[in-house]
């Protein structure tokens, strides 16, 4: 993986000693570097393909309801993410989710798993996203498709618009690895070769709506075989309003195997093993489909889980650089903002040139 090298590149905007950053990709890996680059005082962008900031940390909503059919939930492990979640936490953006989560297997009553303490975003999994986001400029509904590198700054390219206006000194890459290798080959090929290097697995979920608010004896479970992989009780978690809802995840081999299959017939056939295992009769169904969900070979998160390119200033981060997790992800983008920020501050104390006076003669 390509090594850190600090203090190669000039400010475009050498003043204030702020850098200008483009960062692309509005999930939490991209946003929590975002985060930590906006709070040290620089001019950050984020531009987002989609209409909202969050990616998988998603929650549809319907006439009377809603579901979190992206991450479930997610939990704490290290101590510098859990004191993220604390700051979520305080403000109102998340809570402990007292899910009783059980093993299943066809024909066999339920098996209770050991107990953790998961949390979700309130009222709706993108809420630890919006806070992340909050002053930080955002542009929606913009697919970056070139990274232009002119001179000692960075210039961006959209398929809605064309080339951006803005200049920046430093581009981040916040998206799935497939996505970023197009970005990335032209500019950092040797960074494209290691995105081109981590594969994903897709993932194909279901939100049922259900008809009564019925209690199965558990709020998500393990599923151990047939399609389903992974099933949740949506009204269950807190903040939640509106009729019963069940988020449906089906298994790795299943959506492989089912991987363009229609919509509609994908909700029919999970709704129908959903009721295999004895959840109640669904009025209606969505399936959506996660083409680059989770890393099929994840990364411990104390790996750096980023790469950083300080002489030009490229720098990409992502859950597939780390576990897959939430906590994966915020780490990714937090470790990459801390290593440009050092990059940044070692520039900041090069010392500067004095200026030149030159004798003319009359």
């Amino acid at each position: 993986m390509p090594k850190v090298a600090l203090g190669q590149f000039r400010f475009m905007n050498r003043e204030d000693e702020s850098a200008r950053v483009a960062v692309v990709g509005g999930g939490i890996a991209g946003l929590a570097c975002a985060h930590v680059l906006s709070q040290g005082g620089h001019r950050v962008t984020v531009f987002e393909k989609s209409r909202g900031v969050g990616g998988r940390m998603s929650t549809r909503r319907g006439d009377g309801w809603q579901c979190d059919h992206g991450a479930p939930d997610f939990q704490a492990h290290d101590a510098k993410f859990a004191g993220e979640v604390a700051r979520w936490t305080a403000a109102g953006a998340v809570a402990p989710w007292p899910a009783r989560v059980v093993s299943l297997s066809l024909g066999m009553p339920p098996v209770a798993t050991p107990s953790v303490t998961r949390y979700v975003g309130v009222p709706g999994m993108t809420m630890p996203a919006r806070l992340l986001a909050a002053g930080v400029k955002t542009v929606t509904a913009t697919t970056i498709n070139a990274l232009i590198r002119e001179d000692h700054f960075w210039r961006l390219s959209s398929v809605e618009s064309g080339l951006v206006d803005d200049r920046f000194d430093i581009v981040v890459v916040g998206v799935p690895s497939p996505q970023a290798v197009p970005l990335l080959e032209r500019p950092a090929p040797d960074l494209a070769h290691a995105a081109a290097s981590a594969r994903m697995r897709p993932v194909w979920v279901v939100m049922a709506q259900c008809e009564g608010d019925a209690d199965l004896g558990f709020d998500a479970a393990v599923v151990n075989a047939g399609p389903l992989g992974w099933i949740a009780s949506d009204t269950s978690k807190p903040g939640r309003t509106g009729h019963g809802t069940w988020a449906l995840h089906a298994s790795s081999a299943w959506t492989d195997a089912h991987l363009e299959e229609a919509p509609e017939d994908v909700a029919r056939m999970l709704v129908a093993a959903f009721r295999e295992l004895g959840g109640p009769a669904v009025h209606a169904a969505t399936a959506h489909r996660w083409r680059y969900a989770v890393p099929l070979e994840p990364r411990g998160d104390d790996a750096p889980g980023y790469m950083w390119r300080a002489q030009d200033g490229i720098g990409v981060c992502g859950d597939w650089l780390a576990s897959g997790s939430v906590e994966g992800a915020w780490l990714s983008g937090s470790r990459l903002g801390e290593a440009i920020q050092r990059s940044l501050m070692s520039q900041a104390c090069e010392p500067r040139a004095e200026p030149q006076v030159v004798e003319q003669s009359s």
